[in-house]
């Protein structure tokens, strides 16, 4: 195995530089760390490149990695790579690869307009996969997806389901012509999701923590609904208010 015994070896400063999202575009690859997150990078085919352990840690026995160049590195080497504060003695890079997500009129899709917090979107991707979603759109001004919180909040599932950006305005009349139904999330003209009539696909439209969905976007929806509430609070965490209405809409499937 290749060894790396100092933080400041080339190799570290070039990966160092994946922290930031001007970095990883340049580059194409992000950082991932933990076992766990690993191993969902690998059995789901991710483009792992290179893996960096400390000299105590031991790969599973069911990790393939065979094309995978790894690396003993210093705990040192580990602390500057990794962005938690306790370390669990393993990093990837991991190659972005470009995902293309087909439109079916029985599917279930997520249009994400300006999520700005990566907790919220990565619990949102995490929600999406546990209810079946076909597939996330990340609109104009939602955070980036290989932010390091957001690839820890997802606990893996941004290697389960199409993960693509996209122009929402364009999106969205596509979608229509593809028999698939465009909820849009507003108090304004909207109606409680419990009310929404029966559909066999749709795309759920969320929006930005403080300020929503964009109206050109809301006019462009076929219904816009609500989660009611029913005690004082103002309003839901948007990526709350994703989990219940993805699983309210799917009785209505």
């Amino acid at each position: 195995m290749n060894r790396i015994t100092s933080p400041k070896n080339g190799r570290v400063k070039e990966w160092n530089k994946l922290k930031r999202k001007k970095g990883r575009d340049k580059a194409g690859a992000f950082i991932i760390e933990g076992p766990h997150l690993i191993e969902e990078a690998l059995k789901h085919n991710a483009e792992v490149t290179d893996l960096i352990i400390d000299e105590s840690f031991r790969i599973p026995s069911n990790w393939h990695t065979g094309n995978v160049t790894t690396w003993v590195a210093a705990p040192s080497v580990i602390g500057e790579l990794a962005d938690t504060e306790t370390p669990q003695g393993v990093v990837a890079i991991v190659q972005v690869t470009d995902k293309e997500m087909e439109l079916s009129s029985d599917g279930t899709y997520l249009l994400l307009d300006g999520i700005q917090d990566p907790g919220n979107l990565g619990t949102i991707i995490r929600t999406a996969d546990s209810a079946g979603a076909n597939g996330v759109v990340l609109g104009n001004g939602t955070v980036d997806l290989y932010n390091s919180k957001v690839i820890r909040s997802t606990q893996g599932s941004l290697f389960h389901l199409p993960i693509v950006k996209g122009n929402l305005l364009e999106l969205i009349p596509r979608m229509k012509e593809k028999g698939i139904q465009v909820f849009g999330t507003s108090l304004k003209g909207g109606i409680p999701y419990t009310s929404s009539q029966k559909t066999s696909g749709y795309a759920l439209l969320l929006g930005n923590e403080a300020n929503g969905v964009h109206e050109d976007l809301l006019a462009s929806t076929d219904q816009n609904l609500f989660v009611p509430i029913y005690g004082q609070a103002e309003s839901l965490n948007v990526a709350v208010a994703t989990g219940i209405l993805l699983y309210g809409l799917k009785v209505h499937k």
